[in-house]
């Protein structure tokens, strides 16, 4: 029996590889997989519900992923059913505890609930600390990130629901302050498992538009979990990466998602933002015209105090008669002109007798005096004819040597017999 048992276990589907000549049948597939899939065991999971029936009992529903496009069937049986303390409904985010089941028969995947519950806000608010310290650690929350809005706006970028009482007040309280202001609005969902991924979306188009100078992301007040989109990841990081002033306006005074942390502006409501973003034309003309009458009464001061002055200066004797001190001046000009003269003519009658003085002086001394008296100076010439050295002796001049003599008169050229 147990040869034979071998033989037939040896030969079995179950264990020959599949192939085009020997496939294995749809049922033997199915239960390898289920085999598979119960070795998983029992796994925690989250996700949001979007359908939970009630039938004999028995609950029967579907868990989406909340980021990723991934759904799939629960079912949680009576006797479980009948333990849950809480309530739940189509739009709840729960963590449970399932063991995945594939039903060979109809081919399809689900999972048993054996615990699920909602998750607790104070789970929430620790996902949200653990983002906040990281975000601020990036440094996306610096004030010198912080980029100023424009003064008047050509074109707001409008990130909000479809016909919500945010987009309302935002244009109307905008088109109140300036008229002419324009706005490019992007629908998103602002609230369930679509919100973050959309306002993300939308914060992005409205920065790749080249005409829009400011983006105003604006919800109504809700409760906390409402708000959670505007504290995802994905909307933060999309705010700090646009390259436009990006405006917060979610909720009410007391509300904080981290949206605010990373735009450059918070306004505590949407027609908080309104105003923020564009001025009021009626502030800014009544502006205008005070600056105007500020401007015209300094100016007339000026000008008076400019008129008193030159008054003032036309008084004075200077510039009532001024050819009195041309008259002045003019007489003494005359004074230093003779003065000048005169000092001029003695000074050139000491330097003329200094100089003939000098002139007597140098005659005196001069050689040519010496040989007017008679006198006259011997010199050896030198090879090439010009005269050397003054002879003071009778053997600095050998015989046959050409002598120059300079006389009173002029020069005679001798020749030397000797000593």
């Amino acid at each position: 029996m147990s040869d034979a048992g071998s033989g037939a276990s040896a030969s079995s589907p179950a264990n020959t590889p599949a192939t085009r000549e020997s496939p294995w049948p749809v049922g033997l597939m199915s239960e390898k997989i289920a085999a598979w899939i119960d070795r998983l065991g029992t796994v925690w999971i989250e996700g949001e519900i979007t359908q939970w029936q009630l039938r004999g009992g028995h609950v029967y529903g579907k868990l989406r992923d909340l980021t990723q496009d991934a759904t799939v069937s629960f079912t949680v049986w009576r006797s479980v059913a009948q333990r849950l303390t809480g309530e739940f409904s189509q739009g709840d985010r729960v963590v449970a505890l399932v063991k995945p089941n594939f039903w060979v028969k109809g081919g399809s995947l689900t999972v048993q609930v054996l615990e699920i519950s909602h998750v607790g806000l104070g789970e929430l608010l620790q996902r949200l600390e653990r983002l906040r310290r990281q975000l601020q650690t990036e440094g996306l929350f610096d004030t010198s990130r912080k980029r100023a809005l424009p003064f008047l706006p050509s074109l707001i970028g409008l990130v909000t629901g479809r016909d919500s009482d945010a987009e309302k007040d935002v244009i109307r309280n905008a088109t109140l302050r300036w008229p002419g202001v324009r706005f490019q609005v992007h629908y998103a969902a602002v609230q369930g498992d679509r919100a973050a991924a959309e306002v993300a979306a939308g914060i992005e188009a409205l920065d790749r538009h080249p005409d829009v100078d400011v983006i105003v992301v604006a919800r109504g007040g809700g409760d906390f979990q409402n708000l959670l989109p505007f504290s995802d990841e994905r909307v933060v990081r999309a705010a700090a990466a646009a390259t436009t002033p990006v405006v917060s306006a979610v909720g009410h005074e007391a509300d904080r998602p981290l949206l605010d942390e990373v735009a450059d502006l918070r306004a505590s409501t949407p027609t908080d933002a309104a105003k923020r973003v564009v001025p009021d034309v009626g502030e800014e003309l009544a502006g205008l015209d005070q600056a105007r009458s500020r401007m015209s009464a300094r100016i007339g001061q000026v000008l008076a105090s400019e008129t008193e002055r030159i008054a003032q200066l036309r008084s004075r004797p200077v510039l009532a008669m001024p050819e009195r001190i041309v008259d002045e001046r003019a007489e003494e000009l005359v004074r230093w002109i003779a003065r000048g003269t005169e000092l001029a003519e003695r000074t050139v009658e000491d330097r003329t007798r200094e100089l003939d003085r000098t002139r007597a002086r140098l005659t005196a001394l001069s050689p040519r005096a010496t040989l007017e008296r008679g006198y006259a100076i011997a010199q050896l010439v030198a090879p090439g004819g010009v005269p050397g050295a003054v002879l003071r002796d009778p053997a600095d001049a050998p015989a046959g040597a050409a002598i120059r003599i300079s006389l009173a008169g002029g020069g005679l050229d001798a020749t030397s017999n000797g000593a």
